[in-house]
């Protein structure tokens, strides 16, 4: 069986594009520019259960969308993590983070509902498609 994408993950983001190792995620939530990457490999819960030869890749996609994030958007502080506490799949969120947005300086996790896009983020997903190309 191929790689799936887990329903939470799939309900909850708007697909942006695939890059060697991961799938490329935009959280459906217009208050913030939140990247999720999922790798592609199956049965992979946490960073060490990335294959080997995809591990260091993998990380260098990460660092890819956060700087291409981080270059665009100008925040205050990004914000990298890999929780999966509540989605059992390997995901790694990359997050711009501003002193004005609705959770600063806490967590965003847990803090309100989404506001999904009105558009389901068209705009925001063609600027991160740039960085795929």
């Amino acid at each position: 069986m191929g790689f799936m994408l887990h329903p939470q993950l799939e309900a909850d983001t708007i697909w942006v594009g695939d890059l060697r190792v991961c799938r490329v995620l935009l959280l459906n939530d217009s208050r913030y520019v939140w990247a999720v990457l999922v790798p592609m490999r199956t049965g992979c819960r946490d960073l060490t259960d990335v294959p080997e030869l995809d591990f260091a890749p993998m990380m260098e996609e990460v660092k890819q969308v956060h700087d291409f994030i981080k270059n665009m958007m100008k925040p205050d502080k990004m914000n990298v993590g890999a929780i999966g506490n509540m989605v059992p799949q390997l995901h790694i969120h990359v997050l711009a983070r501003f002193k004005d947005d609705p959770a600063w300086p806490k967590p965003v996790w847990g803090h309100s509902a989404a506001v999904p896009y009105a558009d389901n983020g068209a705009e925001m997903v063609g600027k991160l498609r740039k960085m795929l190309v």
